[in-house]
C-alpha cells in the first residue's frame, strides 16, 4: 500500500512539474504592458482626446501550439485522487485560458473575450457598489503624505528597508514601459519599480504592504512547497491575490478612501469597457464624468484597456470585500498565504495540507498580526458592500 501511495505522489509530482515549467513561460502582465505608453499618451492630450492610442506590445516568445498541444497531454487521468485530479483539470483549462489571452494581445475584441473568459466582468452589483464608494469624501489632495517625494532609487531603499521583516531575499529592477507603478513578477521573484514615477509617502505605505507584504509573501510561500501549482499559481487566483493584498494595506492603516475610490473608478473602467466603449470614450467618462485629473484617468483607462480590453481591474474591489468577510468571520488567512491561491480553492488546500502534499505558510503578512485601521468610514463602507 505504501508503495502505490509513492507511485501515485511520483505521478502527481511528475504532472505537477511538467505544467510549472509550461506556466512560467506565460506570465501575463509580460506581454500586455504597452512598450510606448508616454508617446502614445502625449499623442492623447494633442487629440484632446479623441484619438485612441495605438499601443504596441512585447512580442511573444513561445509557440502557443505546442504549450496548448503540452497542456492537453498531461496524463491526469494518473491520479488516482478524483479531488486533486479535478483540481489539476481546473488548472490546465486556466493556464490554456491564459495563453489565448497572450496570444491575442493587441487584437481589440479577441483578446477582450479571451480576458473575459479568464476575469470575468463586473455584475450590476459591482458597479452599485462602486457608485456608493464614490459618494464619500476622499481625503484632501493637499496632504504631505499625497505629495510626489521619492524618486524609484529612494523607494527601492525603502522596499529595501521594509523588506528585512521577512526572512527572504527577492530581486529589484525598474522598468519604464509598464502600466502599474509596481508590481511583482512571479516567476523571478522580481518588484518592478516604474522608473517614470515619483513616489508618495502614502504610495509608499501602501506599495510595501501591497507588493512585499502580500504578493512577495505568496511568491516564497508557493516556492516552498514541493507542488508548484502553489507557485504558478490556482485557478482564478488575481481576485484573492489583490483581495489579500488591498486588506494589508486596511489592516496597517495605510488603506485611504481616495485609494478605495481608485478600485471604484477601475470598476467603472472596466463596466464602460463591457459596454463597447473606446479608450478615448471611457477616459472622457472618468476625466469629464468624474472629474478624475487626466493622469489617473489616463493611468486607469490605459490599465483597462491595454491588449483591447483587460477586465481584471474590477478584481481588486471584489476580492477586498471577499477577504474582508472572511476575516470578520474570523476565519484563518494563513491558507490564504500559501501560495497563489484562490479562496474557493481553501477546503482543497487545507485536503492537500492534511495528506502531506501541501505546507503551511511559512511566511505571514506583517499586517495580519494587528487591525491597525482607525477610519471608521473605511468600515462602514467595507460593511455595507453588497
Amino acid at each position: 500500500m505504501k508503495n502505490g501511495v509513492k507511485v501515485e505522489k511520483d505521478t502527481l509530482f511528475k504532472i505537477d512539474r511538467r505544467i510549472d515549467k509550461l506556466v512560467k513561460k506565460i506570465e501575463l502582465l509580460r506581454y500586455v504592458n504597452p512598450v510606448n505608453i508616454e508617446e502614445e499618451k502625449a499623442l492623447f492630450y494633442k487629440s484632446k482626446y479623441l484619438t485612441d492610442p495605438n499601443f504596441r506590445y512585447p512580442e511573444m516568445d513561445f509557440d502557443k501550439f505546442k504549450i496548448h498541444q503540452k497542456f492537453f497531454t498531461q496524463p491526469i487521468e494518473l491520479i488516482e485522487d478524483e479531488r486533486i485530479r479535478n483540481l489539476y483539470e481546473e488548472i490546465i483549462y486556466y493556464y490554456s485560458g491564459v495563453v489565448r489571452c497572450i496570444e491575442t494581445v493587441g487584437e481589440g475584441k479577441k483578446f477582450y473575450y479571451n480576458s473575459l473568459q479568464s476575469f470575468g466582468t463586473p455584475t450590476e452589483q459591482d458597479v452599485e457598489n462602486a457608485k456608493f464608494i464614490l459618494h464619500f469624501e476622499e481625503e484632501d489632495d493637499n496632504d504631505p503624505a499625497f505629495a510626489p517625494k521619492y524618486s524609484p532609487q529612494e523607494a527601492e531603499g525603502i522596499f529595501r528597508e521594509y523588506g528585512k521583516r521577512y526572512d527572504f531575499d527577492y530581486n529589484i529592477k525598474e522598468s519604464s514601459v509598464m502600466g502599474a507603478i509596481a508590481m511583482v513578477l512571479n516567476s523571478s521573484q522580481t518588484l518592478v519599480l516604474n522608473s517614470r514615477h515619483e513616489y508618495s509617502e502614502n504610495e509608499m505605505a501602501i506599495l510595501t504592504n501591497h507588493e512585499i507584504g502580500v504578493h512577495m509573501v505568496t511568491t516564497m510561500n508557493g516556492l516552498s512547497h514541493k507542488l508548484k501549482i502553489f507557485s504558478h499559481g490556482l485557478p482564478n487566483n488575481v481576485e484573492t491575490q489583490e483581495g489579500l493584498a488591498v486588506f494589508s494595506e486596511y489592516m496597517s492603516g495605510n488603506l485611504t478612501i481616495k485609494r478605495l475610490k481608485e478600485l471604484a473608478y477601475r470598476v467603472i473602467a472596466v463596466n464602460s469597457l463591457a459596454k463597447g466603449y473606446s479608450f478615448s470614450r471611457t477616459f472622457r467618462l472618468l476625466h469629464n464624468f468624474y472629474d478624475l485629473d487626466r493622469e489617473k484617468a489616463f493611468h486607469i483607462t490605459t490599465r483597462v484597456h491595454r491588449g483591447g480590453g483587460l477586465t481584471k481591474d474590477y478584481l481588486y474591489l471584489t476580492g477586498l470585500k471577499q477577504v474582508y468577510d472572511y476575516y470578520k468571520a474570523g476565519k484563518d488567512l494563513s491558507i490564504l498565504l500559501t501560495g497563489k491561491v484562490t479562496l474557493k480553492y481553501a477546503d482543497d488546500i487545507q485536503y492537500l495540507i492534511d495528506k502531506g502534499l501541501a505546507l503551511n505558510s511559512k511566511f505571514i503578512t506583517d499586517s495580519y498580526s494587528e487591525n491597525k485601521n482607525t477610519n471608521k468610514t473605511l468600515d462602514f463602507i467595507l460593511d455595507n458592500l453588497k
